[in-house]
Formats: C-alpha cells, sequence, structure tokens
C-alpha cells in the first residue's frame, strides 16, 4: 500500500507505509501540487527553491546596496576604480560604455535611481521570501519576472557573445524552466498520472 493516494472530501492522503499513519493535504487549488514532506522528491524541491531563494536575494540585497552607495560617491569614480580593480584599460569598449554609462547616471536624480532600486530589490526580497518558505505566489513571481527578462537578455546575447550574457541568460533560463515545470507542467501531468494507474 505504500505510496499509494486516496481522495475524501477535497482532501489527498498518502499513506507513507504501512505502518505509518495517513498524512493530509488541503488543496488551495487545482494548480497546487503536493509533495510528501520527508519524500525524496521533497527535499529536492525544497533545495532546489531555496538555491534560487538564495540567487534572487543576493540579486535584491546587492542593487539595493549599490543604490544606497551611489547616493554618497560619485558614479563616474566607482566605474573608473572598477574598471582599475580589473586592470582594463580606458581605451576598452566595455570602459568606455561603463563610464558613459556611469556619466548618464550622474545626470539622473539619484532619489529616482534610488526608488526604482528599491522597488526592484523588494521584489526580489519578497521572491527570496516565497521561494524559501515554498509559496506557490513565490514560485509565480520567480517564473515571471524570469521572462520577463528573456528577450531582453536574447537580445544582449544577439548582439554581442560574451561569456557574462552566456551565463546569465543559462541561469535564467534554468531558473524559468524549474518555475515552468513546478507551477504548469507539474499541475496538469499529476492528475493524469493519478487516472492511469
Amino acid at each position: 500500500m505504500s505510496g499509494q493516494e486516496f481522495e475524501r472530501e477535497g482532501m489527498l492522503a498518502f499513506l507513507l507505509n504501512p505502518t505509518s499513519k495517513v498524512v493530509r493535504f488541503r488543496m488551495h487549488s487545482g494548480l497546487h501540487t503536493v509533495t510528501v514532506p520527508g519524500t525524496a522528491e521533497h527535499r529536492a524541491r525544497l533545495q532546489a527553491l531555496r538555491t534560487v531563494a538564495l540567487f534572487e536575494l543576493a540579486k535584491g540585497l546587492l542593487v539595493l546596496l549599490a543604490a544606497v552607495s551611489l547616493y554618497w560617491i560619485d558614479a563616474s569614480d566607482v566605474a573608473g576604480a572598477f574598471l582599475n580593480f580589473l586592470h582594463i584599460s580606458p581605451d576598452h569598449h566595455f570602459a568606455r560604455m561603463l563610464m558613459r554609462l556611469a556619466d548618464r547616471l550622474s545626470d539622473i536624480k539619484m532619489w529616482q535611481v534610488i526608488v526604482a532600486a528599491s522597488i526592484y530589490s523588494g521584489l526580489r526580497l519578497a521572491e527570496a521570501y516565497g521561494l524559501w518558505r515554498a509559496r506557490p505566489w513565490g514560485e509565480w513571481i520567480a517564473l515571471v519576472s524570469g521572462m520577463i527578462y528573456l528577450p531582453y537578455e536574447i537580445r544582449l546575447l544577439a548582439h554581442r557573445v560574451t561569456l557574462f550574457h552566456v551565463s546569465v541568460l543559462v541561469i535564467n533560463v534554468a531558473i524559468v524552466a524549474f518555475m515552468f515545470y513546478l507551477r504548469i507542467y507539474l499541475p496538469r501531468v499529476k492528475p493524469v498520472l493519478r487516472r492511469i494507474s
């Protein structure tokens, strides 16, 4: 009987093994997937979600820290120090592009940059919390926000192929594919598999 599922009154019951108690999970919606706590599938899913959550947390904190630090430090000075640290010549294409961006950033009102970065960071931190706690809304935020960036990343990659652009695209595609699997594919496949078995 191990692993069999019983449906009663809108509840899913899983019999873990013949000597264990039945564990019940209330379904929140038709698109909510349930994994049994303690199983290898549950641990793997939680580990993957928490890895993505840490990545999103790092992105959110990094952007917030950068925006707040720009309030006290001139963007051109930061760009110059960054280029010196990496030993990149000022004549290099990347150096000129970074310095132009820093000059343009100096012209923008700093409060606009800080507000935009705060909104972005708030979204990333909320997403990280939702993914860490394995909340469906966190998975949806990760899926939608990751899909929004894909066309931009593909356009950047088509314009200029660099290791950085390729790695950003690969990571983002992996996150979007995993969230698609969790939020769209699994909820539609599990009922079919349940009916077949």
